[in-house]
């Protein structure tokens, strides 16, 4: 029997994966504040080093708390709220940098939208005690936009290293959109099925 240290075995809101969970909300503030240097290389790589580790967090959380028990409400409230800011608000700064522009807007447009549809209908099929499983599509969806994400945060600076990288994260940005349109469609579906059949059991 494998006995870890004690800082491992801790449960609760200070338990390690609680704590990677708090590490990649940290991290939000940290890569958009070294985005508002984007023509600076040494800025682009740093704020790709943090989304990195941030991404691996959002990994290892969920790994560690299943392999060692250490499951936890707050765990499951904050995990998907840190996954949706950080998203979010690289969007948004990718936007503001002009990394991601013209045409391109309208898929993180999309993308931000999907994000709000979901989290509002996740909250309200919540209170009707309906879990909503992810699909398969929907973790494709999740890998392109992840990988997007992390060419687009390089950007200029990775174009230097890699030819076309932005192009590269531009077209991976559109993949996600068009999977985040189809898994969207598929949770809304879901949920007016739900809620018709809510109401026609209601007096």
């Amino acid at each position: 029997m494998t006995i870890l240290p004690d800082a491992i075995r801790r449960r609760g809101p200070w338990s390690l994966p609680n704590l990677l969970t708090y590490g990649r909300i940290l991290a939000i503030p940290a890569v958009v504040a070294l985005l508002f240097w984007p023509w600076e290389n040494w800025a682009r790589w740093a704020a790709l080093s943090i989304y990195i580790a941030a991404a691996i967090t959002d990994y290892l959380d969920g790994w560690l708390a299943r392999a060692w028990s250490q499951q936890s409400a707050i765990g499951r409230m904050l995990d998907p709220i840190a996954d949706k800011l950080l998203v979010c608000a690289l969007l948004l700064m990718l936007v503001h940098t002009g990394t991601i522009r013209g045409w391109a807007i309208w898929a993180a447009i999309v993308i931000l939208c999907r994000e709000i549809l979901v989290s509002g209908l996740r909250e309200f099929l919540a209170d009707l005690k309906v879990s909503v499983p992810v699909s398969k599509v929907a973790k494709w969806k999740t890998t392109a936009q992840l990988f997007a994400l992390g060419f687009l945060v390089a950007g200029p600076a990775g174009d230097q290293v890699l030819p076309y990288n932005t192009q590269i994260g531009i077209g991976m940005l559109w993949v996600s959109a068009i999977l985040t349109i189809y898994t969207g469609w598929d949770y809304l579906n879901s949920g007016i099925r739900h809620l018709v059949a809510l109401d026609e059991h209601m007096p």
